[in-house]
């Protein structure tokens, strides 16, 4: 919790406004991931607190979470139900594969990842999982590691804790800080309308170019705090229909073909207060989206970007998931329960963490905008959040016995279909206990703002 704090440039004192449980949170693991996902959503926490308390003139709140809440909120896949169904989270080609010389760890849940990886292998597109399997066995992980990552695929040769420690992009991670939140360029303050501690990001618009976990965490924890946040999707990558609905409580969904439609989008942008990225390296920069270019057009914007391997090295084009990234930093073989095969930890608390550092780092930046204006760069990864972990001490985690009831709510969606999702883990006292609203089906709103201003 410290350094998150600090890394915010926040004054330590602040700290002894939170009620620490993180060792009551349930998760066994060999590394510390209860006390570290507990910590990261407690720094988010006290970040929107103080931006409550800036906003509305009243003292600041406590923080206090609940255990419980925090671990179904990060292990929330296994919680999620459709109609009462639970869903598979794993596709059939997303695993630890035996190779030649170690063990390869794939991540094939969306189709065009799965088509890249049999493509670089040169393998049929029906090819099974027993399949995969045994054509793996003969080849090397670095290899297929390195052919796969060319090809625009998803894998990486499981690694070490050393080895990823001596790597190239292992001493790069190292040297960056942990949550990067720096001033972009000159703005003056903003002035926003009147809200209440229960809402400290009430008017406040938020742009959600994010996928998955990790990005799609942080945008939907500054719903749960009253922002208006809009997702944008491209209409050719579908999202994962239950992924969807997991991460975008309290959310808007809209698609947009940027390759078609920049318009649209610019738009939005001309009205937006925030816009959180979570695509590689890059990969936004020729739609205008890098945030020099949205700082230049769109002066006092707050922009935060998360990626998987950070921006510079040689992993820093790549795509990642929190999957991969443990299986490369080393995590996978902490994690082993037999020493044979890699494992993983109870829950991706890279991605969560992550989520709710960024949206710390928000909540930050929209509070020294009022204060001092500006505009905003906030940053990190899913590799620098693996190694803050690592380096944390280590005790093992604990399970609760008897299993722990997870806190979950169940909402109605305007098709008829019940949803049952984790129920929001920020906490401070006087903040609000849940979102608004539900989920929405992906690409079902207009790509406009709920409430505009110039």
């Amino acid at each position: 919790m410290d350094a998150a704090w600090a890394a915010l440039g926040e004054h330590p004192s602040a700290l002894a406004l939170v009620r620490d449980r993180g060792s009551e949170v349930p998760l066994d693991s060999v590394l510390p991931v209860g006390r570290f996902v507990h910590d990261a959503i407690a720094v988010a926490s006290l970040s929107a607190a103080l931006l409550a308390a800036r906003r509305t003139g009243s003292a600041v709140p406590m923080v206090e979470l609940d255990p419980l809440r925090v671990v179904t909120a990060v292990t929330s896949e296994r919680h999620f139900r459709i109609d009462g169904e639970p869903v598979d989270a794993w596709a059939e080609l997303s695993g630890f594969w035996p190779a030649a010389d170690g063990w390869l760890r794939t991540h094939a849940n969306y189709p065009h990842h799965r088509a890249r990886l049999l493509g670089a292998l040169n393998l049929p597109q029906e090819t099974t999982a027993d399949q995969l399997l045994t054509h793996l066995h003969g080849r090397s992980a670095i290899v297929v590691d390195a052919l796969v990552a060319e090809q625009g695929g998803v894998a990486v040769a499981v690694a070490t804790e050393a080895q990823w420690r001596s790597s190239e992009q292992g001493l790069i991670v190292a040297k960056e800080p942990l949550l990067r939140l720096e001033r972009l360029g000159d703005a003056p303050a903003g002035v926003l309308p009147e809200t209440t501690v229960d809402a400290p990001a009430r008017g406040i618009r938020v742009l959600d170019l994010t996928r998955v976990v990790a990005g799609p965490v942080a945008t939907r924890t500054l719903a749960l705090w009253g922002a208006d946040v809009l997702r944008v999707d491209p209409p050719q990558y579908p999202e994962i229909g239950w992924q969807h609905l997991d991460s975008g409580t309290g959310k808007r969904s809209t698609l947009i073909d940027l390759n078609s439609d920049k318009k649209t989008l610019d738009a939005l942008l001309k009205q937006a207060d925030v816009v959180v990225t979570g695509y590689r390296d890059g990969a936004l920069d020729s739609f205008g989206l890098s945030p020099q270019e949205l700082v230049r057009r769109r002066p006092g914007i707050i922009v935060a970007r998360l990626s998987a391997w950070g921006t510079v090295g040689p992993y820093s084009s790549r795509r990642g998931f929190d999957s991969i990234v443990q299986a490369a930093t080393g995590i996978g073989w902490l994690e082993t329960r037999d020493g044979q095969k890699p494992g993983a930890m109870p829950a991706q608390a890279l991605d969560h963490a992550a989520g709710y550092l960024i949206a710390a780092g928000i909540t930050t930046a929209l509070r020294r905008r009022i204060d001092e204006g500006g505009s905003w760069l906030i940053e990190t990864s899913l590799a620098r959040i693996a190694q803050e972990l690592l380096d944390s001490p280590r005790e093992r985690g604990h399970a609760a016995h008897p299993p722990w009831p997870p806190t979950v709510l169940t909402r109605t969606l305007p098709d008829g279909t019940k949803v049952t999702s984790a129920a929001s883990a920020p906490h401070y006292d006087g903040g609000p206990q849940d979102w608004v609203g539900g989920p929405v089906l992906w690409g079902s709103s207009a790509p406009k703002w709920l409430t505009a201003r110039s």
